[in-house]
């Protein structure tokens, strides 16, 4: 009797240690992957979704998810801190931050590595029809949304009106989201919105659709001279009939969206990561339009960070 209650109990410890170490193994064979991406009315966050959707049906074991935050400079901040291990931000931070200049003058960013340049990123200023605004000296004295705190768009905002000089003292600044910049504008709250952002922007579709609004034209000799200020800043079209009432051609200027991790990740994971990006474009493509955009032969354009050794492999791989 003491026997087999003393076999019994061998094997039930021989069980439970094997489902032990089974749950082990598959816990180390599960990557957790966490995107940092915009708000929800922008266009990182789409993006980011898709390309968390595209890994997780292509990588085994891949468990990855886009993660709603602020945008570009609260994104450098949660790869410096490693809250996360991949994030799409402006190219223009990307620089400054892995450069250690402006906002990152006091903590430059060392752990920062490219993956690919996904699309152009069009700074618009979205003015109501009626609000008498023109052109950026009109903003003087309006209310005006820069962006929400610790973003790209917000650092966009304050380099244009700096160029132009206007500073924040000489508008009724607001600090808002994607979202809500849309929703005050519907509501006839504020006169115009700083967004940077892929085309067409869900947050600027919404407004179009209840109200006449317009996007600030910049003149050529505007762009020729943000672009000798600012690099980064390149001129683009935004083609009529991109907004609902939008019935000319719009010049202003973009930056690049980048995909970026952080550099602690292994050479195979970011090799498995780029590879499932450039091989299932259709399946971000259906999910945003502006994916189509994300392309092998401009992956590199733009890119202000060194590369992650993973892209680098694939990038050689398929010369």
């Amino acid at each position: 009797m003491l026997k087999n209650k003393t076999r019994f109990l061998l094997v039930s410890t021989l069980i439970l240690v094997s489902l032990l170490v089974s749950g082990l193994v598959s816990a180390q064979e599960t990557t957790f992957l966490s995107i940092a991406t915009g708000g929800t009315s922008g266009t990182y966050y789409p993006i980011g979704g898709a390309i968390a959707k595209v890994l997780n049906e292509n990588i085994a074991g891949m468990n990855a998810s886009a993660q709603s935050t602020g945008a570009s400079v609260t994104n450098t901040r949660l790869i410096y801190n490693k809250e996360v291990e991949l994030a799409i931000l402006q190219n223009d931070i990307a620089s400054y931050a892995v450069n250690g200049e402006k906002q990152f003058a006091d903590n430059q960013v060392n752990n920062m590595t490219g993956i690919a340049s996904l699309y152009p990123e069009i700074i618009q200023i979205v003015v109501r029809s009626d609000a008498g605004i023109s052109s950026i000296a009109d903003l003087k004295g309006k209310k005006v949304a820069v962006g929400a705190p610790g973003s790209g768009v917000e650092a966009n905002a304050s380099q244009i009106l700096d160029f132009f000089g206007l500073s924040y003292d000489d508008i009724d600044e607001d600090y808002l989201s994607f979202g809500e910049a849309a929703s005050r504008l519907k509501d006839r709250q504020i006169d115009a919105a700083f967004l940077t952002a892929g085309i067409p922007t869900a947050a600027v579709m919404d407004v179009a659709a209840t109200q006449d609004i317009t996007l600030l034209n910049f003149s050529d000799d505007d762009i020729a001279s943000l672009n000798a200020e600012y690099p980064f800043l390149t001129g683009v079209t935004v083609p009529a009939g991109t907004y609902n009432g939008l019935d000319k051609d719009v010049q202003t200027v973009a930056l690049k969206a980048i995909l970026v991790a952080e550099a602690g990740l292994s050479e195979d994971t970011v090799y498995q990561i780029t590879k499932a990006i450039f091989e299932n474009r259709d399946t971000l493509i259906a999910a945003h339009d502006r994916a189509k955009d994300i392309k092998l032969e401009t992956a590199l354009d733009g890119m202000t960070v060194k590369l992650h050794p993973g892209a680098q492999k694939y990038y050689d791989e398929v010369k």
